[in-house]
């Protein structure tokens, strides 16, 4: 829900609203194309397992984009994103819902808000963890 968040409203342990996204190959493509993150194991599905890995995996960078989307969709556009990190912690492949999930901790007097940030797939494990400081509009 856009302009939701005002600070004079934001208490600590207020859950951020999620945000669910299904990645698709065609989104990895289109992906990278965008990022100039050219990296096969996000499109080419051989290369990625002759690496290992299950087949094509998703960027860590469309994670964190994913992440920022929601926390910008909460704060709403008068509110101002401050700084914001996160940790990639296991990979996340095409078709598998990625849910992202966030919580208010600490909230200051000048609307300074900090939120902790975590991503889950369709098992419910986190697999990528972060957090994010933002300035909220002033309560009306």
């Amino acid at each position: 829900m856009m302009g939701r968040a005002n600070a004079g409203k934001v208490t600590v342990g207020d859950p951020l609203p999620s945000l669910t996204r299904t990645v698709t190959t065609r989104q990895l493509v289109q992906y990278a194309g965008a990022s100039g993150d050219f990296y096969e194991i996000h499109y080419d599905h051989e290369f990625a397992k002759s690496k290992g890995l299950p087949g094509v995996i998703v960027h860590g960078a469309l994670k964190n984009a994913f992440l920022a989307k929601m926390v910008t969709d909460w704060m709403g556009a008068e509110g101002r994103l401050l700084s914001m990190s996160v940790r990639y912690r296991d990979m996340d492949v095409p078709g598998d819902p990625l849910t992202c999930h966030g919580k208010v901790v600490d909230v200051r007097a000048d609307g300074t808000v900090r939120c902790e940030l975590w991503l889950t797939n369709g098992k419910g494990v986190t697999t990528t963890t972060g957090d994010a400081v933002v300035r909220l509009s002033p309560a009306r």
